[in-house]
């Protein structure tokens, strides 16, 4: 199904407060689909102006706030998309004290891993008795072979992990729901200027380095050419510097990993 077959259904959007979220809850909202926006924050009522909108403040990481999400949703209509875009990010240096990392591990973990399974498994039955549709995991680029210094930065590794961890997911989901029409993708950019990026440096401007960063118009517009595309199980890379666009298809042992014969040096 591509996006003009969904219009009307119901799209699901974590972390939809701002940044990449909430430029995804527009665009699928532009596009003709009914978006329940939802987030942690509250900040995320203010997109209730926009046509085809409705916002909850809900945590990811909750099954009771799983439920009640995806009830909502249902109740708008025929559940089409999620977007599993909701994460968290902090420094864990492996040597911090023992309850440092048990925290630091829950405070990642509950959101990027458990959150998106959550989700997903809640919403996999609407699917299902819908006639299909699409479950987008938002990852990182540090899953595909890298084209720059910097990536994988040495103190993030349960960041890391935790989006590593997002492949089995996507590949297992792919396959598994294949014969349901429901296409299960992750895409995977490099830096996007969003708060989360911003808030690394102390006064949130971005540092001439990092070159020019992505917007999040443009990974938008890279998730709808893959809805488009009816592809599944796939890692889709974003790259600053580079055109963001799916790109061919990688065969099939290289659509996770990135890696293969007819790739791109680096890449997928």
């Amino acid at each position: 199904m591509n996006i003009q077959d969904l219009a009307g259904r119901v799209a699901i959007v974590s972390g939809a407060a701002q940044g990449l979220g909430r430029t995804i809850a527009q665009r699928l909202s532009d596009d003709g689909l009914k978006v329940l926006a939802f987030d942690v924050q509250p900040g995320v009522s203010s997109l209730d102006p926009l046509a085809n909108m409705t916002t909850m403040v809900a945590d990811v990481s909750r099954l009771e706030d799983v439920e009640a999400v995806v009830k909502t949703a249902a109740q708008l209509g025929r559940i089409g998309i999620v977007v599993n875009n909701a994460g968290r990010w902090k420094p864990t240096p492996v040597d911090s004290p023992w309850q440092q990392a048990l925290d630091d591990w829950h405070y990642i973990m509950d959101t990027n891993l458990k959150g998106v399974m959550m989700m997903s498994r809640a919403t996999v039955p609407h699917l299902q008795r819908n006639g299909g549709g699409h479950i987008i995991n938002m990852s990182t680029y540090y899953v595909l072979p890298a084209r720059s210094d910097g990536t994988n930065p040495p103190d993030t590794d349960l960041y890391g992990a935790s989006k590593w961890a997002l492949n089995g997911f996507t590949d297992a989901w792919a396959k598994y729901l294949a014969g349901d029409n429901i296409k299960v993708n992750a895409l995977c950019m490099g830096a996007v200027d969003t708060p989360m990026l911003r808030g690394l440096f102390a006064d949130g401007e971005l540092p001439e380095s990092l070159g020019q960063v992505m917007q999040t118009t443009q990974i938008a517009q890279q998730m709808i050419e893959l809805i488009n595309s009816g592809r599944s199980g796939e890692n889709i890379g974003a790259w600053v510097g580079e055109p963001v666009t799916i790109g061919e298809q990688p065969p099939l042992h290289a659509r996770i990993t990135g890696t293969g014969a007819n790739s791109p040096p680096g890449g997928n």
